[in-house]
């Protein structure tokens, strides 16, 4: 990643397509893999508040409680980050960032030291593949490497909960 690879990988909820989220090219590269428009927005994840408190300016109060209080991985679209890739930025400055639980994904964010793309493993408009099996091979041999942890889970997963939150801690559901 550190040399914009593009990867598949295990995340706090179904298995990703992930890159540097701070680089322009690699996030590009996850949008032509998914034959995605790039005007619609990708998830990304970090390790930590620390983390995250260095691309999002202004965090409501709210945002820590709901975070906390989550009973399955929340993502939350946050105003006026900053540091991302300009692409993965919406042109009202707003970005979805999730604080990753899971072991693997938030060693990896760690290791890593800034935001990780996280979209799922499939084409643009086909079903969300809820197991590393139901991931199709042209996702598999579209990424530059595949994570070898956890390939064998059958627990199937569902995409994260969706708010988002401006800075004076008004909220929208986007997706339950």
């Amino acid at each position: 990643m550190k040399k914009g690879g593009v990867i598949l990988y295990p995340t706090d909820t179904v298995w990703g397509i992930g890159c540097d989220a701070t680089n322009p090219e690699a996030v590009k590269r996850v949008y032509e893999i998914k034959r995605r428009d790039d005007s619609k927005a990708l998830i990304c994840l970090v390790d930590s508040e620390a983390r995250l408190s260095r691309y999002v300016r202004n965090v409501a109060e709210v945002t820590w409680d709901m975070i906390e209080l989550a009973t399955r991985p929340l993502t939350v679209i946050f105003d006026n980050v900053t540091g991302l890739a300009p692409n993965l930025i919406a042109a009202d400055g707003s970005a979805g960032l999730r604080i990753t639980q899971e072991e693997f994904s938030k060693e990896l964010c760690f290791r890593f030291q800034k935001p990780i793309v996280s979209t799922s493993a499939n084409i643009s408009g086909e079903p969300t593949p809820a197991t590393f099996d139901e991931i199709s091979d042209e996702i598999k041999n579209a990424v530059d490497y595949v994570v070898k942890y956890n390939r064998r889970c059958k627990e199937k997963h569902k995409p994260s909960s969706i708010v988002k939150i401006d800075a004076s801690g008004k909220f929208q559901i986007i997706r339950e």
